[in-house]
């Protein structure tokens, strides 16, 4: 009985890190593949489907998996694509942003089936995620007044994330497949 139990459990702790591979892999092609670059910030920026991404997984995984997701897959996109500097911050920031939306997601047992509370997770992880940015791009370049241009792209990208993310999930709730297997 020893040798099942042990299959079991290395058998979901294996399923459980492909999964949590395949989470990030998403989140990094969401945002290399579906982004405009923004024309009104100096340093650069995104607007991306990776935020709408990161809240799904979030949502539907849990607070771990959508840190991990989130900060592994943006910084990955910004290692590859040319945003070297940007990837600390990003890793920070859409770490917390992950983990926040799972946790209140994930809050009173719900696992992502209310609404209301994933609504809530997404948009009280906003100010944060955008607060690290700010913090970051102030300490980069040494200037706390032109981090503030950054801020309407990062409340566009957050708010068009919201937009895909919650519709989506209530779909994908709907389907077996999401409502208890892979949790």
């Amino acid at each position: 009985m020893q040798n099942v139990k042990g299959y079991s459990e290395t058998h979901n702790r294996t399923l459980q890190l492909v999964m949590t591979a395949v989470l990030i892999a998403l989140v990094f092609v969401c945002t290399m593949l579906l982004n405009i670059k923004l024309p009104i910030k100096a340093n650069g920026g995104l607007v991306h489907m990776g935020t709408a991404m990161l809240f799904i997984t979030s949502i539907l995984f849990g607070p771990k998996k959508g840190a991990y997701a989130g900060s592994i897959g943006m910084a990955l996109f910004d290692i590859v694509g040319g945003w070297l500097i940007w990837a600390p911050i990003t890793f920070v920031a859409r770490g917390l942003q992950g983990y926040i939306v799972g946790k209140i997601a994930w809050a009173k047992g719900r696992q992502g089936n209310s609404m209301v509370l994933n609504i809530i997770g997404a948009v009280v992880s906003m100010p944060i995620m955008i607060a690290v940015y700010y913090v970051g791009e102030g300490l980069l370049y040494n200037n706390w007044v032109a981090p503030l241009a950054s801020i309407p792209g990062d409340i566009v990208q957050n708010v068009l994330g919201l937009v895909v993310a919650i519709p989506l999930c209530a779909f994908l709730l709907k389907i077996p497949y999401f409502q208890n297997k892979l949790r």
